[in-house]
């Protein structure tokens, strides 16, 4: 659906007043010595006065104050926000202290008596701890000299004897585990499968590789393989040398620290113990006390005579340990309150998060200037409007809560948290707008970027759809885009942000959008890419939304219930 293709449009103040209060005969209007055409003046007068005020203070929200705090909240210092990193609590430092700076309140309980506007809280994640493996006269340290693949828990230090079989492979024309006993040991096995003179693999007996090679999952097979023959411990010898084994090692690193699952409460782990470690030939050679000649030695072996070279080392003592253990994710949202008037018990929240997805496995940072760094100074922005005009004597009715949450990237934890311990209770929230991703535009809209996808305006409540639109009519005239809003798009937007869950505990929502771009969840997600007049305009629709929904008589009614 397209607002500005709509049959009409909405009624605007004066032309409503004037239907309801101007009586007449005939079409004329009824007055009585010009006091009903006074007190409709004066009424007109109030209303346009009324819109006038939104307007002045909406103008306070600019492209140049949006894209100077997104140069703070977007910078490389902050390393990409990661949920609970040092990043992520330097920018809600930052958010702390612009809402202090406006005179917003501090409205979360503490300890001490002391109300705070961080709301702190919990995430939970299974983690490594110490992890190595030894000789008795060295110690090679995880993610320097090796890396895991799967999961392993070895508590406390285990002393294992291990053994070299091969290449780690069982078939009908070459078998390494042939009268080789690997009962309760570690085996060391060479990546790939071997091939005979001609270059022909021995297990398929041509040039295609077999299973135990021929993708990215091979080394699970070799591992489940090794286990099912009675081994304790897979190490496998990686084929890259040098620079190029420690580059793996340093991606592989970076991918652990970033894919460590987080969760609202602890949880216990399926660990089967198919897990390998990968490590060099040099690595190799010493855990098995052999030169690389007699390795190459014994590959040669293989390649000439087809038979395997499984055992022919000496079997040595290896230490292992692994730890798996519960690491915890200090993290917070952030909330500022601006106190209402005459309707101060009743609120509306508006919401964007404030963390992002960190460093990439390679290195670079994330910036997110655009997810969800957009939404973050558009807060900022929209608490300087309102603290504005309050100041000024014209604050709303209703009170506003503006909150950056943390945990979205991670399972929408920082929503979720604040809704299940609502510092206002939520039978007392009139609606929650929430804003993430509406500094760029996406293919769809690229030749119009005067645009902006609503989702969840019409889901619980018609009158906040019909006060949306309206906004937007008298106010901004964008594009509406509703394409996202239909229930069977595959996309799933409505699910996938923070304001579904206050949508979830009935509580009308907005989101306020503007689609997928070529650098979402990347690197080129940065501030030069940002369009901050097109933001402008989206954030003084949210403002002129949210004054409404402040400043009516009549809280909006929960009157729909859609998928």
């Amino acid at each position: 659906m397209n607002s500005r293709h709509r049959k009409g449009g909405p009624v605007g103040g004066a032309e409503r007043l004037r239907a309801l209060i101007l009586p007449t005969v005939n079409g004329k209007l009824l007055t009585v010595n010009g006091l009903l055409l006074t007190a409709f003046c004066l009424l007109i007068s109030t209303v346009a006065g009324a819109q006038d005020m939104s307007s002045q203070y909406a103008q306070s929200i600019t492209p140049q104050d949006l894209e100077r705090h997104l140069r703070v909240i977007a910078h490389d210092s902050l390393q990409g926000r990661d949920t609970g990193s040092p990043g992520q609590k330097k920018a809600a430092d930052y958010v702390m202290n612009y809402f202090k700076s406006l005179g917003l309140q501090p409205i979360i309980p503490t300890s001490d008596g002391v109300k705070s506007y961080f709301q702190p809280y919990s995430l939970y994640q299974k983690a490594w701890g110490e992890v190595y493996l030894a000789t008795d006269k060295q110690r090679y340290a995880w993610q320097q000299d090796f890396f895991l693949s799967g999961l392993v828990n070895v508590l406390s230090e285990e002393k294992i004897p291990v053994i070299f079989a091969g290449y780690g492979i069982e078939s009908d024309k070459y078998d390494d585990y042939k009268g080789l006993d690997v009962k309760d040991k570690a085996v060391i096995v060479l990546e790939g499968e071997p091939k005979n003179a001609n270059g022909q693999f021995l297990v398929s007996g041509d040039a295609t590789a077999s299973k135990w090679s021929n993708d990215a999952t091979a080394w699970q097979r070799k591992v489940i393989l090794a286990r099912n023959k009675g081994a304790k411990y897979v190490l496998i010898v990686s084929d890259l040398k040098g620079d190029e084994f420690r580059q793996q090692v340093a991606k592989r690193s970076a991918m652990t620290q970033r894919f460590n699952r987080l969760s609202m409460r602890p949880y216990n782990e399926n660990i089967s113990g198919n897990a390998a470690f990968t490590i060099s030939r040099q690595m190799a050679l010493e855990l098995l006390k052999i030169k690389e000649k007699a390795l190459a030695k014994a590959e040669k072996s293989t390649l000439t005579t087809g038979k395997t070279c499984a055992g022919r080392f000496k079997e040595r003592t290896l230490a292992i340990k692994a730890e798996r253990k519960d690491d915890i994710v200090s993290t917070e949202n952030v909330l500022g309150f601006l106190e209402g008037t005459d309707k101060k018990d009743e609120v509306v929240v508006i919401t964007a998060h404030l963390d992002h997805i960190g460093i990439s496995p390679n290195g670079e940072i994330n910036n997110g200037a655009d997810d969800d760094g957009s939404g973050t100074v558009s807060i900022l922005e929209l608490a300087e409007a309102f603290a504005k005009a309050k100041a000024a004597g014209h604050g709303p009715r209703r009170s506003i809560l503006f909150m950056t949450v943390t945990g979205e990237e991670k399972g929408l934890f920082g929503s979720e948290y604040y809704t299940s311990n609502p510092v206002i209770p939520l039978k007392q929230t009139v609606c929650n707008l929430n804003i993430d991703m509406i500094g760029r535009i996406d293919e769809a809209h690229k030749n119009n970027a005067q645009y902006v996808y609503l989702i969840g305006s019409d889901k619980l409540s018609s009158e906040l759809h019909a006060i949306s639109e309206d906004a937007n009519t008298r106010y901004i005239n964008y594009q509406l885009d509703y394409t996202y809003n239909n229930p069977s798009d595959p996309n799933r937007f409505y699910y996938r942000s923070d304001h579904y869950n206050f949508a979830k505990n009935k509580v009308p929502v907005i989101f306020y959008f503007t689609g997928v771009h070529e650098d979402y969840h990347r690197p080129g997600d940065d501030v030069e890419k940002i369009m901050f007049d097109k933001q402008a305009k989206i954030v003084q629709l949210v403002f002129h939304t949210a004054w409404e929904l402040t400043n009516r008589e009549q809280r909006i009614k929960v009157d729909s219930n859609k998928p």
